[in-house]
Parts: C-alpha cells; sequence; structure tokens
C-alpha cells in the first residue's frame, strides 16, 4: 500500500460480506478498490473460528452466494475447513486477489467533508477512499467476561474464537464457560480425550437435532453436470424457511410443537431426571438462538463430564467458583462465551462528519437506514449492520440483499456526477428504526422471556429482522434519494484557497502574537 494511495471503495474485512461486496463492485465496472483485512488470508469468522467441531448451522446449498454456487459440498451442513475453502475459492474464480491488502487492520476512519473522502490508516499505510464499505461482521471480536482473579489463573485460557491449537487437551481437566452454538460443537468433539469436562451453563439452550449426512457421489455428479438442480435444491431450503418465519416474528405461540421436539431430543440422551431438569430452559423456543446438535446431549451424560447450572463467578488459583457456590478444579479454561455484536468495537474507529465516532452516535443503540447506512456517516455503508440478522435462515441471503443496495448506491453517485456524497437523513434513519422496532414487540425475540445478545446494554433487539428475507430484499432493491441528503464537495482550487486562507490568519495571528509579547 503506497503512503498517499487514493481508491474510489474501501472494503473493510474479507468475510462473506467483504468478498460479497468485491465481487459486486466488479460487477457494476468497479475495479478501483481495496479490501482490508486484519488478517492474512480471507474467511472472517470461518477462518478465525477453528475450534474442534467447528461447522454451520446452515444447510450448505443455501450458506452459499447465489452467484457462485458450489455444487461439490461434502455433507448438508458443512464444516469449517469446507467454508473456508469455499471462501479462498471465491477470491479465486472472481479474481479478487489484486485487490486484497492482508495484515491491514484499520486503526481509524475519518471523514474529510472538504475532500468529501474517508481517510484510512490502517497497520500498514494510509489511503483514502470516496466510499467505504464496513464488513467486519458482528461475530469478529471475541467477548470474554471480566471474571475476578482470572489473570491469576496457572493454567490455559482462550476463547473458542482464538483456539490454541499447540495446547493438548488429552488428560486435562477442561471447564467450558458457555453454552453458546460453539459450545455444543466444541464439547461433544473434546469429551473423549480430556480426564474431566466440567460446563458451566448459565442458562441451558434449547437444542434441536442436527440431521446431517454425507452428500452422495451421485447426488454431487448431479449438480456438477445440471446445475440447475443445485439452485432448485437452494430454493427448496430457502422456501421452507421463508414458511418459518410467521412462527417468529407473529405466532410465537405456534412454536409449542417445536419445543415438544426438541424435549425428546433431550430425553433420548439424557436419562438423569436432575440433568434434565438442569438442561431444560423456561422460556419459549427461538426466544434464543436454536441450536443443531445430535451428540451435545450423550456427551453430557458420559461419566467425565459434569454440568453446572450456574454461571462461573470468581477464579481461585487453579480452582473455578460458580454462582451457586459449587468449585471445580481445573487446568484449562474455554470461554464460548460469544462476540461484541451490539457494541462491535470497529464503531469506535470510524470518526463522522460532525467530529463524533459511530459508537457515540449509537450510544442510545444502533440504528442505520436499512441496515446500511447511519445519518451523519457519509458514503459509509454497512454488511450486516442493525437489524439484519435471522433467527432461522441463513445470513447469505441477507447479505446478497444489501449487496444490491450497495450497487444502486455506487450507480446513485455516478448519476449524481462530479464530488457528491451521499448522507442519510436523521429522520429516515429514525423512521426505519421505528418501524423495524415496532414489528420487534410481537417476536418471539422480544416476547419470549430470554435474555440473548440479540439484545443491547438497554434491553432492545438491534441486531435481528423481524421478517422474511424476502421482505428485506424488496426494501433494499434501491436507494431512495429523499432519504439521502446529497453532498456536493469543493473543487480543488477552493480546497487549496481555504488552506492558504487558514495559514494566512494563522500568520497574522502570530505576528499580532509577537508584537504584543515586543511591546
Amino acid at each position: 500500500m503506497t503512503e498517499h494511495e487514493h481508491v474510489r471503495v474501501a472494503v473493510i474485512g474479507s468475510g462473506f460480506g467483504g468478498l460479497g461486496a468485491a465481487v459486486r463492485l466488479r460487477r457494476e465496472g468497479v475495479t478501483d478498490f481495496v479490501v482490508l483485512e486484519r488478517a492474512g488470508s480471507v474467511g472472517g469468522t470461518w477462518r478465525d473460528n477453528s475450534y474442534p467441531g467447528c461447522a454451520c448451522d446452515v444447510p450448505s446449498h443455501l450458506y452459499s452466494f447465489s452467484f457462485a454456487p458450489h455444487p461439490d459440498w461434502p455433507r448438508t451442513f458443512s464444516g469449517q475447513e469446507h467454508i473456508r475453502a469455499y471462501l479462498e475459492h471465491v477470491a479465486d474464480v472472481f479474481r479478487l486477489r489484486p485487490h486484497l491488502r492482508f495484515d491491514s487492520e484499520v486503526k481509524m476512519m475519518t471523514w474529510d467533508a472538504d475532500r468529501l473522502c474517508w481517510d484510512i490508516e490502517t497497520s500498514s499505510g494510509r489511503l483514502s477512499a470516496d466510499l467505504v464499505v464496513s464488513a467486519t461482521g458482528p461475530l469478529s471480536d471475541p467477548k470474554t467476561p471480566d471474571i475476578p482473579g482470572l489473570d491469576s489463573f496457572p493454567g490455559k485460557v482462550f476463547h473458542s474464537a482464538r483456539w490454541d491449537h499447540d495446547y493438548d487437551l488429552r488428560g486435562k481437566r477442561v471447564a467450558m464457560v458457555g453454552t453458546g452454538a460453539s459450545a455444543i460443537q466444541i464439547v461433544p468433539a473434546i469429551q473423549p480425550e480430556v480426564a474431566q469436562l466440567t460446563l458451566f451453563q448459565r442458562t441451558p439452550p434449547w437444542v434441536m437435532p442436527r440431521v446431517d449426512r454425507s452428500i452422495t457421489g451421485f447426488e454431487r455428479r448431479l449438480h456438477q453436470q445440471l446445475p440447475f438442480t443445485t439452485y432448485a435444491r437452494r430454493g427448496l431450503l430457502w422456501g421452507i424457511r421463508e414458511l418459518q418465519v410467521q412462527a417468529f416474528t407473529k405466532r410465537p405461540g405456534e412454536l409449542g410443537l417445536v419445543e415438544k421436539l426438541a424435549k425428546s431430543n433431550m430425553a433420548r440422551a439424557i436419562k438423569d431426571p436432575a440433568l434434565r431438569a438442569k438442561l431444560t430452559p423456561d422460556y419459549r423456543i427461538g426466544c434464543k438462538r436454536i441450536l443443531l446438535s445430535s451428540t451435545y446431549y450423550p456427551a453430557l451424560a458420559q461419566p467425565n463430564v459434569d454440568l453446572v447450572a450456574s454461571g462461573l463467578s470468581e477464579v481461585r488459583g487453579s480452582t473455578l467458583v460458580a454462582a451457586d457456590g459449587s468449585e471445580a478444579e481445573v487446568d484449562a479454561i474455554i470461554f464460548g462465551t460469544g462476540f461484541h455484536v451490539t457494541d462491535m468495537p470497529i464503531a469506535d474507529r470510524v470518526m463522522g462528519a460532525d467530529g463524533r465516532t459511530l459508537a457515540e452516535a449509537w450510544k442510545g443503540g444502533m440504528e442505520a437506514l436499512r441496515g446500511a447506512s447511519a445519518a451523519g456517516f457519509p458514503n459509509w455503508m454497512t454488511i450486516i449492520g442493525p437489524n439484519t440478522g435471522l433467527g432461522n435462515s441463513s445470513m447469505i441471503l441477507m447479505i446478497e440483499s444489501q449487496l444490491n443496495y450497495l450497487a444502486d448506491f455506487v450507480r446513485q453517485l455516478d448519476v449524481l456526477g462530479g464530488r457528491a456524497a451521499l448522507d442519510a437523513r436523521p429522520s429516515a434513519v429514525h423512521a426505519w428504526n421505528r418501524r423495524v422496532q415496532e414489528r420487534m414487540k410481537r417476536t418471539v425475540w422480544n416476547t419470549g422471556g430470554c435474555t440473548s445478545w440479540y439484545l443491547d446494554a438497554g434491553g432492545r433487539n438491534t441486531t435481528i429482522w423481524p421478517g422474511t428475507t424476502t421482505e428485506f430484499r424488496r426494501a433494499t432493491r434501491r436507494v431512495d434519494l429523499a432519504e439521502y441528503e446529497v453532498l456536493r464537495g469543493k473543487d480543488v482550487k477552493a480546497i487549496n484557497e481555504d488552506k492558504q486562507d487558514k495559514q494566512g490568519e494563522q500568520g497574522e495571528q502570530g505576528k499580532g502574537d509577537k508584537e504584543e509579547v515586543n511591546a
């Protein structure tokens, strides 16, 4: 990266969102862009999360780009290594490598109102861009709780998203903190090899069977030779999930049957009534993320596993103390405690038009017009922004909808011509957010009786989209210029004249100060 490089578009992150944005930009004829990635390879969360048993809980043919179908998925629910390989494949097939800037973590982005561009400081140098697409993703920065005494723990400590592959768990006493999507995959993967596994559970999850299998050679050949069968399979998977949305968003009471299925899944593996009671949630299924596993409950029933139905509250040397007072001696602690979702660290590194950071603007809760544009941050868009998450389907569908919005955003800038920028009007942002939050009131995520990572510190759901993916695609089909303020920049001559005037004022001020001192 050159010291004063300027590009038309800077994309932050090279996961699904970042690579998807790069592909869409090329398809729109935009080739003057870079993809800034803090790590040394593409993949995003599928690069960072490499823990044992890591896999996707969305069917493979739905968890891939519609413009890059993959007929050769090995399993119906693919593992981390296959998804990461798919993203590497996308980077190669769509010729994105020349645009990638690895080891380039964004330190700060500052809007320059005179030049109508973003000044970007990275760990590998500085550059500027007319438009920034932030695709850092909500599952990129691990969250580790502040546990008293943790700093003095003599053993090994790491987060599931930063797995230490050099540390051998065999024969160790291991504590798993958390019972989210990562934990239910890690527990059955490491249970057979550890001496003792203690699972600290604050809230039990609802767990449905994971109907996973190898995709047969016949199926794969069929998809390769008749590509329409791949699209048909994807369409069927999508349609089923679209039909399920009503139960989550409008009629949570209909989820009672699903709860019975989840309880039957538990009863088949957990015969101990006391353990079954600890594992039974007291909230409506769907309020927290529904997890998929056919091996989690069988692992918990093994003699070397101890479930502590209470959160970790203190560490005393190698002794872990739960909130209920129970203790466990361990050699290693693994945190499966999620990510900074509603308080994304990237927000502290974006300085907008009024001198406030995005984190300051979002102090009362995240909100963005159509999940993409924040007021006061011109020509800045986010992929997987506020209220774009899903509780039952593939995020790739939402990402592609936002890529449609990005494409039209670029087209609108082209139509405006010259030095122009689009800044979301506060009234438009607030109106969009009011409609979203009003719809959210009836959903299972707000009425189900749980506390989840979907909610921010103020208890507001700023994460989930309260509708179908079809509705979101319709809402993001095009940019409505009435929802934006069009900013026009000064020409280079005017900017230089302003600088000269400022320098002259500073010189006169300095001269006056000197005369006053001499007097």
